[in-house]
Parts: C-alpha cells; sequence; structure tokens
C-alpha cells in the first residue's frame, strides 16, 4: 500500500509546492482508506483461495538464499512475511515496508506473535524505500545489500510505475557492486486480454471500483481498471528492460501475474 507519486520533482532533486502538496493529500487518502478496511483487507489477503499458493510462487521468484536479505514493499498487514522469513531463514533478513500504520500494526503483531527476531516492519513509501539508495537512510541496523524486493498489488497505485520499478532495481544489488544477482519480482492483476475471461473480468472491475479510493463514486474519468492495466504494463516492461532473465506466470485467467527479473550478476547481458 503506497501513495501514487508522479515524477515532478524540481531540478535539485526537491519537490516543487505543488507536488509536495500533492502527494501530501494523496499519502493522507490512501492511508485514511487502508487503514479503515484493514481487517477486511487482512482477511482477503490471508484467505482468498489460492492466495497462499501466489505469496509463495513469489516468494520462490525471488531465489532467495538462507542468509539473504529481501524487503517487502507496499507489505500491507504482512501476508508475505511468513513466506519470505521462511525462504531467508533464521539467520537472513526481511524488511517489509507499508504507508498506512493500520496496516502495519498488523503485520507487527504478526511478527510478535510468530517471535521473528530478524523480521521487520516500518513505515514508509514504497515510491521512495527508506534504504540507501532509495531516497534516505537505512532504517534498519545491519541491513546492507538488498538480494530480493517484493510489490504485490502495487504498481497499480502508482503514478509513474515505470520509474518505480527502475529504482526498486537499482536497489537489487546485494554486495553493492552488482556481480551477484539480485531480484525483483511484481505481483499484479488486471483485466485480461483473454476473450474467454470475461466473467474474471467482470468480478475484478467491480473490485477494482471497490477497492479505488474513495469507494462511493459511481463514474470515474478515466476509468480505473484502464488506468490500472495501463499502470501494470508499465511496470512490468519497465522490469524486463532491466532484468537479464525474467520470469512470468498467469493465474485465474490472465488476471493475476507474477514476473520477476534478475537484475545484474556475472551472467548479464
Amino acid at each position: 500500500m503506497t501513495v501514487p507519486r508522479g515524477r515532478g520533482d524540481a531540478g535539485d532533486g526537491s519537490e516543487d509546492a505543488d507536488a509536495a502538496a500533492d502527494r501530501t493529500a494523496r499519502a493522507a487518502s490512501v492511508q485514511s482508506f487502508y487503514g479503515r478496511w484493514a481487517t477486511l483487507y487482512d482477511g482477503l489477503a490471508r484467505f482468498t483461495p489460492g492466495i497462499g499458493r501466489l505469496r509463495r510462487e513469489a516468494a520462490a521468484a525471488l531465489d532467495l538464499d538462507r542468509g539473504d536479505t529481501v524487503v517487502d514493499l507496499g507489505c500491507g498487514t504482512g501476508a508475505n512475511l511468513p513466506y519470505l522469513r521462511e525462504a531467508v531463514g533464521p539467520t537472513g533478513a526481511v524488511v517489509g515496508v507499508d504507508l498506512t500504520r493500520g496496516m502495519l500494526d498488523r503485520a507487527r503483531r504478526l511478527v510478535d506473535a510468530a517471535g521473528w527476531r530478524n523480521v521487520h516492519v516500518v513505515q514508509g513509501d514504497a515510491t521512495r524505500p527508506p534504504f540507501a539508495g532509495g531516497g534516505g537512510d537505512p532504517v534498519i541496523d545491519g541491513v546492507a545489500g538488498i538480494d530480493g524486493v517484493l510489490a504485490s498489488f502495487v504498481v497499480g497505485m502508482l503514478a509513474d510505475p515505470a520509474s518505480a520499478v527502475a529504482d526498486w532495481c537499482a536497489l537489487a544489488t546485494p554486495d553493492g557492486a552488482g556481480e551477484d544477482p539480485g531480484h525483483v519480482v511484481l505481483v499484479d492483476a488486471a483485466l485480461s486480454d483473454r476473450p474467454i475471461a470475461r466473467p474474471a473480468n467482470a468480478g475484478f472491475r467491480a473490485l477494482t471500483v471497490l477497492s479505488t479510493p474513495p469507494t462511493f463514486r459511481f463514474r470515474y474519468d478515466p476509468s480505473p481498471h484502464d488506468v490500472l492495466r495501463d499502470r501494470v504494463h508499465a511496470a512490468r516492461d519497465a522490469l524486463r528492460e532491466h532484468a537479464a532473465a525474467t520470469y512470468h506466470r498467469e493465474h485465474l485467467l490472465g488476471v493475476v501475474r507474477v514476473t520477476g527479473g534478475r537484475i545484474g550478476g556475472d551472467d548479464a547481458d
């Protein structure tokens, strides 16, 4: 869960007044919306049929080893954290980042209940990851070098998803020099182009409207599902542009996709 952000910064890297005001307003809207619906979202994120298998697939696509460091951008209530922690083991590190405090409170309760000392949850914007190289200093002591970046159902909320994905790829350099490969994985959902997917598309259109703040609006211009599809395609294209290799699988007749990329490494192009 993250605030949409365009690349309207001033030439010196700072935002102008209008961009800063717009950013603040969008952040407040997103925090309010997802804060109110945190309980319902948590249930959907954990118990929707097939969602656990999808999250496990995304974790596997990151190609993590024991002892690695992985970042979950837009971690929400922490539904991905068990799968990521299982992949890196007790010697690795998992960092969940989300903008909404209500979501993070639930994620923290999950971490505390499990007793995971190597899983950290922090408040931050996925478009400005709070790590060195992502617009800020590291927020977790001892976390240096990121082996994997996961973003689940995040890119559709971003005004400039291609630029955000490029930044995430820059973060995925575990040794700081690019000699070892890092991985970025996107999980997203958008209207399917398959003719057979009409029933799935109809259900997804309704879900898109219900999950677009503000929810109680009869008409959107432009259509939120068209905007979502464009953003998902832009993010996926950006990942393929920056990745030496990609992983791609589709589910639910093409509505849900998992796309992964290997960043850098000795065998990069």
